[in-house]
């Protein structure tokens, strides 16, 4: 069995895959996020965001990358900086490298987005959170 797990981790180094820099699908406390296109070090990456109703993100920010955000379904309540947006279906947000900012649903049922990352690095640990519901630091 273990012999399979290499076979297919060399196939993926072969093929140059993102799945080998990042998971396709990511469970969290507020819902998930799929990567549709990029990866950690490719200068971009694409994300379909869901969050539960009710639910938010941490208040975070990063130091490489800027973000856009475009709601496909739901209700959003975003801070960005000291600034609080509403947004619903196709209303879009940018935000800036090292900028202060948070998704909540604020809707009764999932609040989906689409995120685009953009700059030099785009890993998971360039995030720090300020505040969170779920004791992450």
């Amino acid at each position: 069995m273990s012999q399979n797990v290499k076979d297919v981790v060399n196939q993926l180094k072969e093929d140059n895959r993102d799945e080998l820099y990042c998971h396709k699908l990511v469970y969290r406390p507020w819902g998930f996020y799929k990567n549709i296109e990029g990866n950690d070090k490719s200068g971009f990456k694409v994300k379909r965001i869901l969050v539960y109703p009710g639910k938010k993100l941490s208040l975070q920010s990063h130091k490489f990358r800027s973000e856009h955000w475009v709601i496909v379904r739901g209700t959003g309540k975003v801070q960005i900086g000291m600034d609080f947006l509403t947004l619903t279906k196709n209303m879009h947000v940018y935000i800036p490298k090292e900028t202060l900012h948070r998704m909540e649903n604020i809707g009764n049922n999932n609040l989906e987005f689409v995120e685009t990352q953009v700059g030099t690095y785009l890993g998971e640990d360039d995030i720090v959170r300020y505040q969170d519901d779920f004791g992450r630091v």
